[in-house]
C-alpha cells in the first residue's frame, strides 16, 4: 500500500468561541507556506465568526527554499508534467480534507477550498473530483492543471470563483480564460473577475471579492 503523507499547517480557530461550523482551507502556491496564506483569514474572520481557517503546508519541501513547500516539483511546466504533479499531491490533499471532515463532524457544503497559483490547481483538480460537493472553490491567479484529463474525472461540481490580475507574470491572465471555457463546458458555474494591472498576487481587490464569494457559498 502506497503511503500518504499527513498535511499539516497553521490554523486560527473560529472567532466566536463556538464549535467549527465551517472549514476554510487556504493552499499556497509554489515555494510558500501555510503560514503565509493564513494571514488571509484575518480579513474574512468577523464575517464568518465560526469557521476554522487552516492552511496546509504542501506535501514536499521546496529545494533552495528556506522554509518553502511545493505541491510538486515545476521543473516543467508542459501540461502532461502538471497533470502528473497535480494527480501526485492529489491524495494528500484528498485526506486532509476527510480528516478535516471527520474531526469536526461536518459535509462537504461547510468546506471552502481556496488556492493561489499552485494551491489553486490543486483546488481545482481535487475539488471536482471528490464525490459530494464541496460549498465551493475560490482560485487565485491559478490554472487548470489537467485541462484534457478533468472531464474524465469530475464527480461534483461545486460552484467556482476564479480571480487573476491581468499584468501576471508567472501564470498568464490568458490561463484565466481557459480555465473559465473549460470549467463551463463541464457544466460548472463559475464566476471570473480580472483585476487590471494586478500582478501574481492577492490584493484588496480580490480580498473583498473572496468574501462575497464565500458568503455566497457559505450562506
Amino acid at each position: 500500500m502506497t503511503s500518504v503523507t499527513s498535511l499539516h499547517g497553521p490554523s486560527i480557530s473560529p472567532a466566536s468561541g463556538r464549535a467549527v461550523r465551517q472549514i476554510i482551507i487556504l493552499l499556497h502556491g509554489y515555494g510558500s507556506n501555510g503560514a503565509d496564506l493564513i494571514s488571509l483569514a484575518q480579513h474574512w474572520r468577523h464575517a464568518f465568526p465560526d469557521a476554522l481557517f487552516i492552511a496546509p503546508n504542501a506535501p514536499e519541501r521546496c529545494p533552495g527554499v528556506s522554509g518553502g513547500y511545493q505541491w510538486w516539483a515545476l521543473s516543467a511546466f508542459t501540461r502532461p508534467a502538471l497533470a502528473a504533479g497535480a494527480a501526485r499531491a492529489a491524495p494528500a490533499l484528498d485526506a486532509f480534507i476527510d480528516r478535516q471532515l471527520a474531526e469536526h463532524g461536518l459535509s462537504e457544503d461547510k468546506v471552502l477550498l481556496i488556492g493561489f497559483s499552485q494551491g489553486t490547481m490543486m483546488a481545482l483538480h481535487v475539488g471536482p473530483c471528490r464525490e459530494r460537493p464541496l460549498a465551493g472553490i475560490l482560485g487565485y491567479s491559478g490554472m487548470i492543471a489537467d485541462a484534457a484529463g478533468l472531464a474524465g474525472k469530475v464527480r461534483s461540481r461545486p460552484p467556482i470563483m476564479l480571480v487573476h490580475g491581468t499584468d501576471d507574470p508567472v501564470v498568464p491572465f490568458a490561463a484565466l480564460q481557459e480555465a473559465k471555457r473549460e470549467l463551463h463546458r463541464l457544466g460548472f458555474d463559475v464566476t471570473d473577475h480580472s483585476i487590471p494591472g494586478l500582478g501574481h498576487t492577492v490584493d484588496a481587490t480580490g480580498v473583498r471579492l473572496g468574501e462575497e464569494f464565500a458568503r455566497r457559498v457559505l450562506a
